[in-house]
C-alpha cells in the first residue's frame, strides 16, 4: 500500500478508471455478439439495427481511449462483412 498521498489518490482514480473502461468494453463487446447472434439467425433486418448500435459503441470506445482507432475499424470491417452475407 502506497504511503505518499498523491499516490493514494492516483490509486484511487486509476481504480475508477478501471472500472469504467471495463463497463465500456463489456458493452461493445454484447453488442458484437448480438450482431453475431442475429447473422447466425439470418435476421437481416435486426441484425442491421443491432449493427449500428455496435458501431456507435465501437466509435465511442476510440473517442473515450478504451480501444485503439486500427482495432476499431478492424472490428467495424468484420462486423459489416458479416452482415453483408446475409444480403
Amino acid at each position: 500500500m502506497a504511503n505518499i498521498k498523491q499516490q493514494i489518490k492516483r490509486n484511487k482514480t486509476n481504480e475508477k478508471a478501471r472500472k469504467r473502461n471495463a463497463s465500456k468494453k463489456s458493452a461493445f463487446r454484447t453488442a458484437i455478439k448480438k450482431v453475431k447472434l442475429a447473422v447466425a439467425a439470418n435476421d437481416l433486418a435486426n441484425a442491421e439495427l443491432l449493427l449500428k448500435e455496435a458501431f456507435r459503441l465501437i466509435d465511442k470506445s476510440v473517442s473515450d481511449g478504451v480501444q485503439h482507432q486500427n482495432t476499431a475499424a478492424r472490428r467495424k470491417s468484420q462486423l459489416s462483412t458479416l452482415v453483408n452475407t446475409l444480403k
